[in-house]
């Protein structure tokens, strides 16, 4: 299975001005985006914070914070306001290497093209199982 890596820009939604753009590996068993603990003072104050055990690939657990609401923008399609979760990471060779999750994928109405090795925008909204007036 192919790598997909893909451009993300994160913002603070209250202090224009105060963003993170990166390259993230697209990782569907990842909860959300995830970022470097050591990136999160380049965002400023962010109205919400709360921290939760995140479990690793290694199925170590780790704490992290999740914060929010911030700006998200994957790769030039729509931005959304979502959540991100820092975490310590290790650079390796004097990289990070940021996630984007599930959630956010969802939220930004992103599925993966695995032939492609992309990511495609859904159409529409998935309401299958709501009855419409």
């Amino acid at each position: 299975m192919g790598r997909i890596v893909t451009s993300v820009t994160v913002g603070n939604i209250i202090e224009a001005g105060r963003e993170i753009r990166c390259d993230a590996l697209v990782d569907t068993g990842a909860y959300c985006l995830t970022l470097p603990a050591a990136w999160k003072t380049r965002l400023g104050l962010l109205p919400m914070s709360r921290v939760v055990e995140a479990e690793l690939a290694d199925h170590r657990i780790v704490p992290g914070e999740v914060c929010g609401p911030v700006r998200i923008q994957i790769d030039g399609f729509d931005a959304i306001a979502g959540e991100v979760l820092f975490l310590d990471m290790e650079a390796e060779d004097g990289r990070y290497e940021p996630l984007i999750g599930y959630i956010t994928l969802e939220q930004a109405r992103l599925v993966v093209d695995m032939v492609g090795h992309r990511l495609v925008r859904l159409p529409h909204v998935d309401l299958k199982r709501q009855r419409v007036a």
